[in-house]
């Protein structure tokens, strides 16, 4: 397992994860991206060397099939998520012009009465 590798899943996690809690649905795009690619890099990193034995004390060197098929997996699931989270950015700038992400209404008001609930049950204590 090599240092290298490690810290570029390491870096990638966390910009990724940065770039998810932005406002902006470009960034939340890359985000997705990079944690997407972390997620290949530590599927690589969890096969181990290659053409080593997955059994301890086989005789042949084989290769694990499952992080492979993982690793498969993950970069479909990601590409997939991308193209969707890519429709939903080009249906916010067709709407709205922008790609910022709006607070909802209803969540506001919820928590707004919620404050005034707080408010109120403290006053009377």
């Amino acid at each position: 397992m090599s240092i290298s590798l490690l810290a570029s899943i390491g870096g990638l996690t966390t910009v990724g994860l940065y770039l998810i809690t932005a406002r902006s649905l470009s960034r939340i795009i890359l985000g997705f991206s990079l944690l997407g690619h972390a997620a290949v890099l530590s599927l690589l990193v969890a096969g181990g060397p290659p053409a080593a034995a997955p059994i301890a004390g086989g005789d042949a060197p084989i290769a694990n099939p499952l992080p492979q098929a993982l690793a498969l997996t993950a970069i479909v699931i990601s590409f997939g998520l991308t193209l969707f989270l890519l429709a939903l950015a080009a249906r916010q700038q067709a709407l709205t012009g922008d790609d910022l992400v709006e607070d909802d209404l209803e969540d506001q008001r919820i928590a707004a009465s919620s404050n005034e609930e707080d408010r109120s049950a403290a006053a009377s204590t």
